[in-house]
């Protein structure tokens, strides 16, 4: 289940910085909103199967998969999040930016500290498409000009990721039997938490009333 969840979660965040920048057209958009569809329908038939006592479960996620995980997910917030500190023209997303930069950075920090400790050496899932989807947002923001779409872009990016990075923590808590890891995740997953909220605020503030 982590494992299909996870992919979703990677595609989410490119399909946010497609749709949102005007440079990209439609049809890119809907090729990443397919693949998603593809991958939860994908999970679903697995579910199913693993009910019905088949055998195409998802096979788990390891202890050094779930640290390259999160490891690339806190490089590549705090990455975007020092580009946004400098690139974003509403203050509170320059402020949102900054926080990122410095929050999410820490909590890699933390990471890495475990895997030395605990001698896990970060192995990204076959499956893993964190690192490319960050650097395809990231081509796409440094490609688009400042102004109120870019800093919508962003934030909407922000909201979508820190949803699935939350979902993705709780099950990885779940999954592992590493003390450090899961008392790792249960001290970071407050300060995504606060994240998600502050990015939905900004969000409702950068969305016109309808």
């Amino acid at each position: 289940m982590f494992r299909n969840r996870f992919t979703s979660v990677a595609l989410i965040g490119g399909a946010i910085a497609i749709a949102a920048c005007a440079k990209d057209n439609k049809t890119t958009s809907d090729s990443a909103a397919g693949a998603m569809n593809s991958t939860d329908t994908a999970a679903s038939m697995n579910d199913s199967s693993a009910m019905k006592g088949g055998n195409v479960a998802a096979p788990k996620m390891t202890d050094a998969n779930i640290v390259a995980y999160l490891d690339e997910a806190n490089a590549g917030d705090s990455t975007v999040g020092k580009l946004a500190s400098t690139k974003g023209t509403d203050k509170d997303v320059q402020a949102f930016g900054k926080m990122m930069m410095g929050e999410h950075h820490a909590l890699r920090v933390q990471g890495q500290a475990l895997a030395k400790k605990d001698n896990i050496t970060p192995e990204p899932a076959s499956n893993d498409t964190t690192k490319a989807h960050v650097d395809h947002a990231l081509a796409t923001l440094n490609s688009t000009a400042k102004g109120a779409a870019w800093d919508k872009a962003y934030i909407d990016g922000e909201v979508a990721m820190h949803e699935a990075v939350l979902d993705n923590a709780k099950a990885a808590h779940d999954e592992t039997q590493n003390a450090d890891l899961k008392a790792l995740i249960e001290k970071a997953s407050p300060v995504i938490q606060k994240h998600l909220d502050r990015a939905k605020e900004i969000q409702k503030k950068l969305t016109p009333a309808t």
